[in-house]
């Protein structure tokens, strides 16, 4: 029996029925078998959508602060409420474990919500520069288009911002992981968002992204997703010049000094980068390390990818599930294949699915060593469990494999020596370096270098990309 037959889109405040739309399957990645089916949308849904925001925007332009504040308010407190129904809905659709789609998926997309209220209550948007007057104003009309790795949490990035800013919005989930998405519709309804304020079409990228980041009364695109797509969206939005903020892919380094605490960080550093199976645009997927070191860390990285327990992600002791869909699990068997081929050392893991695991697509967590900065798996985003052991000569030289790849979004240093690895953190070329693995922080600017993207997401970044400054002289 499906979980979900829901040919529906929300627009202009109600929920628009959809039965004559072609229908896209969801698929459940731990069982393989269709779970439900979902409306594909069109142009013309595109069109009614952005009318009705478009609409929307004049009278939700001007809402006063302690409004805008209230209405997140009830949605972070509906989000919290139900908490359990999307956990539910996110691990049927992409395959979380169920303990990290509650501890980290459903809670870490509540936190955006608090973070734009926090934000919000203190934000100066009006200010006075050498005499002149300024403003600071929302976009408009916000094209949000959304992956399937983090499906809640990538909405609130950017739907709680835009709604802080004045904005209104028009959401393309994934067609993969779409029951989330459609819950937080209902989120947004129940608390009480006017009507044209939120809006959101199910559809693919060709038909539904293409039409909205194309859309000539969309003022901005903020899309996630892979750096080819983001290309893509790019290219589409530059015809009408509206305001585009990519975060694309990532090949994080972790780089390790030779003080590190080798014993703790290199298992920790694993574990971070087997999170979500992989499939998170931040992993550290590259572990840089002294070569007199070399054989260490291999022993402690493999040690710590053999214990990661793989099964049913409604187990609560899954560690990881399966990876979200059948074409991801097939990159990521290729890229195993070709680390292999290419001459990498393989230490754990390898092609095919973890013992006991005859369907669903479940991957090996796998380890990698003797990987020159040349490999495809040291160049290229696997998104999936597998980590790759880089060996370096001095500093200078860790930097530089740091930094030899077209992306430039994540990073990690670890170093008993705090100005050690400040100073190599300052040499990195991504928007974020974490320093001996700290505390994730809603507030802390996230964006990429490079091919990585442009803008940045979290906190007082995120409210000022969906903000236009305007100069009053004489005022």
């Amino acid at each position: 029996m499906p979980l979900n037959e829901d040919m529906r889109f929300y627009i202009d405040g109600a929920w628009v029925e959809r039965p004559e739309a072609s229908r896209l399957a969801v698929i459940n990645p731990a069982t393989e078998e269709v779970i439900g089916h979902i409306a594909a949308g069109t142009a013309a849904d595109v069109d009614l959508a952005v009318a009705a925001a478009r609409r929307a925007f004049e009278s939700y332009s001007q809402w006063p602060v302690a409004e805008r504040l209230a209405l997140l308010e009830r949605i972070r407190g509906l989000l919290e409420e139900r908490t359990e129904q999307f956990a539910q809905a996110i691990t049927a659709e992409m395959g979380a474990p169920i303990a990290f789609a509650r501890a980290g998926q459903v809670f870490f997309g509540i936190e955006h919500v608090r973070v734009a209220i926090d934000v919000l209550r203190a934000f100066a948007f009006e200010s006075t520069v050498d005499g002149v007057f300024v403003r600071r104003e929302p976009i408009g009309v916000v094209g949000a288009i959304t992956p399937w790795n983090w499906p809640l949490y990538q909405i609130t990035a950017k739907v709680a911002p835009a709604l802080a800013a004045g904005c209104t919005v028009v959401l393309k989930p994934s067609e993969l992981s779409p029951f989330s998405a459609l819950l937080f519709a209902q989120v947004m309804h129940d608390a009480g968002a006017p009507a044209g304020v939120f809006n959101l079409v199910n559809g693919t990228g060709d038909e539904v992204g293409n039409a909205l980041s194309g859309h000539p009364d969309v003022d901005m695109v903020s899309f996630t997703g892979s750096t080819r797509a983001g290309v893509l969206v790019a290219q589409n939005a530059a015809t009408t010049v509206k305001r585009v903020v990519q975060e694309l892919g990532g090949k994080s380094p972790n780089v390790f000094l030779p003080d590190a605490d080798f014993a703790t960080a290199v298992p920790k550093g694993t574990l971070a980068m087997m999170r979500n199976c992989g499939q998170s645009c931040a992993s550290p997927t590259r572990m840089v390390v002294p070569r007199a070191r070399l054989a260490e860390v291999e022993a402690l990285a493999t040690e710590a990818a053999e214990a990661i327990v793989v099964g049913d992600p409604l187990d609560e002791g899954s560690v990881l599930g399966p990876l979200a869909n059948g074409a991801q699990f097939a990159k990521v068997q290729h890229l195993i294949q070709v680390g292999i081929d290419e001459g990498a050392r393989l230490l754990c893991g390898g092609p095919g699915r973890p013992g006991g695991l005859n369907r669903g697509f479940f991957a090996r967590p796998t380890v990698f060593a003797e990987v020159t900065p040349g490999m495809r798996i040291a160049q290229e985003e696997i998104f999936g469990p597998v980590l790759v052991i880089q060996p370096y000569e001095d500093e200078e030289d860790a930097i530089r494999i740091a930094n030899a790849t077209v992306y430039g979004l994540s990073s990690h240093v670890q170093s008993a020596d705090q100005e050690a690895a400040r100073r190599v953190a300052r040499r990195i070329r991504a928007g974020q370096v974490h320093i001996n693995y700290p505390a994730w922080s809603g507030y802390a600017p996230f964006g990429g270098y490079k091919m990585s993207g442009n803008g940045r997401e979290y906190g007082q970044f995120a409210l000022e990309e969906y903000l236009e400054v305007k100069a009053i002289l004489g005022y």
